[in-house]
């Protein structure tokens, strides 16, 4: 009886609709349309910069250590540049599955090193010649987009800590259902079984820092992906820049008084 309930469970999940012929999500949102973003600077204050985001159901803590001297191994540190050290983590609340998660398990190590490239591509690394800049991300609640929540609340966590940037990094997920391109997928949408690409992007040159695809996808239909995450990221850059001007403001304030 379990099983057969089960399997009735997964098949109405699977028949789940996920574009309505009006053509809106089940979120309510258009293809092309974000997902609500909110976040906060120095919300942490033992660290050099931080940032809380929530994007959409997704909630992330990011927080920046340094400038500061290599740690541990001498060779570690390049002459000409500053390291970049990521480390990302999510909290054992933060998705329904009650499993454990290692702290060094593969899909952490392999998120690590995609916010590094990142990063990398985005920080005026030549700046601070034979020092380390580290990135800790914590997500707290899962629901879609993770790598590109970070990005996003990383770049906020690095703006709060004076690092220079070339651009904000804005970063977003997108992905077919049936034709049509989706923006800045939840849970669900990811988890529907299409193709999903997430794409960081430095939105003032339109330099790509990263792309990752999780499945084969016809080269075709490439452009359209692209075209959806890069249009999203332009978006996104916006909002990015008005959590900035908000943070300058309340400090700008605070030091009158």
């Amino acid at each position: 009886m379990a099983i057969t309930e089960l399997s009735a469970l997964l098949k109405g999940m699977a028949g789940l609709e996920l574009l309505s012929e009006q053509g809106y999500r089940l979120d309510g949102r258009k293809a092309g349309e974000l997902r609500k973003l909110q976040a906060r600077m120095s919300v942490f204050a033992q660290a050099d910069g931080s940032a809380y985001l929530e994007q959409g159901n997704t909630k992330v803590l990011a927080v920046v250590y340094g400038p500061h001297e290599t740690r541990g191994s001498r060779a570690k540190s390049l002459h000409d540049r500053a390291v970049i050290n990521c480390q990302f983590s999510m909290a054992t609340f933060s998705t329904a599955e009650r499993k454990r998660r290692p702290h060094g398990d593969r899909k952490s190590s392999e998120m690590s090193l995609h916010l590094k490239q990142t990063f990398e591509a985005a920080v005026l690394t030549q700046l601070y010649p034979r020092s380390q800049i580290d990135i800790y991300v914590k997500i707290l609640q899962a629901d879609g987009s993770n790598y590109s929540a970070c990005v996003n609340a990383a770049t906020l966590a690095l703006v709060d800590a004076g690092i220079p940037l070339r651009d904000y990094v804005c970063a977003c997920t997108a992905g077919f259902v049936e034709d049509t391109a989706l923006a800045d997928l939840c849970h669900v949408e990811e988890s529907g079984g299409g193709t999903a690409l997430a794409l960081a992007l430095l939105p003032c040159s339109g330099n790509i820092a990263l792309v990752q695809m999780d499945s084969r996808l016809h080269q075709d239909h490439l452009d359209k992906l692209m075209e959806a995450a890069a249009k999203a990221c332009q978006d996104l850059s916006k909002v990015l820049d008005g959590v900035v001007r908000r943070h300058l403001e309340e400090v700008s304030d605070l030091t009158k008084h």
